[in-house]
């Protein structure tokens, strides 16, 4: 199987988060962009700050690579109004697809119109710019019951708000990769994760971000019905070399 086209080739730590400089950082940005043209990886995965001078790089390079960025990342808190700022900064900047973080934690505490209401002006907000949209759920926060009732409530906020032709540009993704876990429990995407997304999304497609760490594993998630996945091991994983343990 053929992989490549499904990888969303990932880096989002912030020079903080790696220990390296903005230079550094900003290099290993380039580096993961010219992977994913050399490859022909769909698209690579950044923070908004790096958005409008790798879409500049990629189309002075006549690449088909497009650039997905994240809205409201890591922790899915922010207003609806910083979120709408933020996603129009990435549209305007060149972004081919938003990654907003659902707010979960509003989520968890049953503030269920809160969250309907951010999907609905978010989504509406990408799809009239002619963007893919995903949301990521984040489900090593949530528990299996509330992973199927988040998905299902997108599904749902998707089909009466939106026209059926656009559900393949609304995504539900699985993780951020930085949500902290304890006792090694996985912060990414999981086979029974995945499993009880899909089972709830449909028409919508599924994107598995982070813990696939071997060829077989992404194959067997595409198997599935994954759509779409986001690893910061892009290269490693179709050359079938050692997948370090990070997002």
């Amino acid at each position: 199987m053929e992989i490549t086209q499904y990888l969303d080739s990932t880096y989002l730590k912030t020079p903080e988060q790696s220990g390296l400089s903005a230079e550094e950082t900003l290099q290993k940005v380039y580096e993961l962009t010219d992977e994913a043209i050399a490859n022909h990886f769909f698209e690579v995965m950044i923070r908004p700050d790096y958005v409008k001078e790798i879409k500049n790089y990629l189309t002075s390079k006549n690449s088909p690579v497009k650039v997905g960025t994240v809205i409201g990342f890591h922790e899915g808190t922010a207003s609806l109004e910083d979120k709408m700022k933020e996603a129009q900064k990435a549209i305007a900047d060149g972004a081919d697809e938003l990654d907003y973080v659902i707010n979960f934690p509003a989520y968890k505490r049953g503030e269920i119109d809160l969250v309907k209401d951010e999907f609905i002006h978010c989504t509406q907000l990408g799809l009239k710019n002619g963007k893919v949209v995903k949301w990521i759920i984040e489900i090593a926060a949530l528990t299996d019951q509330e992973i199927a009732s988040i998905t299902e409530n997108i599904k749902h906020w998707a089909e009466e708000n939106f026209d059926s032709k656009d559900f393949s540009k609304i995504f539900v993704k699985s993780s951020t990769g930085f949500y902290p876990t304890e006792n090694g429990k996985p912060n990414g995407a999981t086979f029974g994760g995945i499993t009880i997304m899909l089972n709830h999304a449909g028409p919508l497609p599924v994107k598995a971000a982070g813990g696939v760490k071997t060829p077989e594993d992404a194959e067997k998630m595409i198997a599935m019905g994954v759509r779409r996945i986001g690893t910061s091991a892009a290269k490693a994983l179709i050359k079938n070399e050692k997948v370090s343990d990070d997002y």
